[in-house]
């Protein structure tokens, strides 16, 4: 199938980038999974347009993007609300529109959260590279060129009939956790929670931490009680594997929340953030205060299913 060109970026944004669910298997190369961060807005944005929840989508953080489209077109924006607009209008979240020729979408300002992603039907074709389109930045490839987009960049879908019949479709709101300003992440303790004291483990628990502005794709870095360490463990361990929403705590005794662009780390972990939770921290930004609750491997199984059991009956909805 032929692609075509559906959108000429006017702005880039703070930061925008193509993003799909990830390329995995290759961390042994050093090569992180990237991938959208907030996977639940990503996939539902995709169904809404008719398409795979895998086809890549573009992923704009903040304030800034601004697109022409280049010809009629279906999409959907979906995940933090950063004010978009459809030609100066505001435009509704979480819903299909249909854009002809000329158009412009902006996202003006941040309203809540951090991330927005923008789905086009037929998805956005870039080469796909270790099975994915997933921008890896600080290796330089995926997505266009590796690179976040500029001013100028023309951007491809498949050249699809548009799925009119798809207009004004919306993903039950209900089922969405909107961004705010003091979450509480839900963690499994381990693998390294040992190597701090009861008081320690006690801290990290029970207190408020805020994210500073060292966040990024990579992880996000939080300042608040100083969590204690044993003070017969080292402060580092030998590197090791790491994954998505891994807290690591450095010597400042301050976590670290892992992203996607990382594979490899030697702090200790004192718990890890479970599946259902990620999205809420790609939406947070610096000043946000998080909390940390504790769940059993039970309890997040049974979260992970409540998650997965919305995006199947939604497509059975639209089917």
């Amino acid at each position: 199938m032929k692609k075509t060109a559906v959108f000429e970026v006017l702005e880039s944004g703070i930061l925008t980038t193509i993003q799909d669910l990830g390329r995995y298997g290759f961390s042994q190369f050093g090569v992180p999974p990237s991938g959208a961060l907030d996977s639940f807005s990503f996939r539902a944005g995709n169904l809404l347009v008719g398409n795979l929840e895998e086809e890549a989508c573009l992923e704009t953080a903040l304030m800034g993007l601004k697109l022409m489209a280049l010809k009629e077109v279906v999409i959907s924006i979906t995940g933090g609300d950063l004010c978009p607009t459809l030609n100066g209008e505001p435009l509704t979240m979480w819903r299909t529109h249909l854009l002809v020729e000329g158009d412009v979408i902006h996202f003006k300002k941040v309203r809540a959260g951090c991330r927005a992603y923008l789905a086009v039907a037929g998805g956005f074709v870039v080469p796909r590279i270790m099975g994915s389109s997933s921008t890896y930045l600080s290796g330089r490839f995926g997505g266009l060129e590796g690179r976040k987009l500029k001013r100028g960049d023309i951007l491809y879908s498949l050249d699809i009939s548009c799925s009119l019949n798809k207009l004004g479709l919306r993903f039950p709101i209900d089922w969405v956790s909107f961004p705010e300003k003091k979450v509480s992440l839900r963690v499994i303790p381990g693998p390294q929670d040992d190597h701090f004291t009861e008081e320690g483990f006690q801290t990290f628990c029970s207190s408020p931490y805020h994210v500073t502005p060292q966040c990024d794709r990579m992880g996000i870095r939080l300042e608040g009680p100083r969590i204690e360490r044993r003070p017969d463990v080292e402060e580092s361990i030998i590197s090791e594997g790491l994954v998505a929403g891994a807290i690591q705590v450095p010597g400042d005794g301050n976590p670290i929340i892992i992203l996607t662009e990382l594979v490899t780390g030697g702090y200790t972990k004192i718990a890890t953030i479970i599946s259902t939770d990620l999205p809420r921290v790609a939406q947070l930004k610096p000043g946000d205060q998080v909390r940390f609750l504790p769940i059993s491997i039970e309890g997040a199984h049974d979260l992970l299913r409540e998650q997965d059991e919305r995006l199947k009956g939604f497509k059975k909805m639209i089917l």
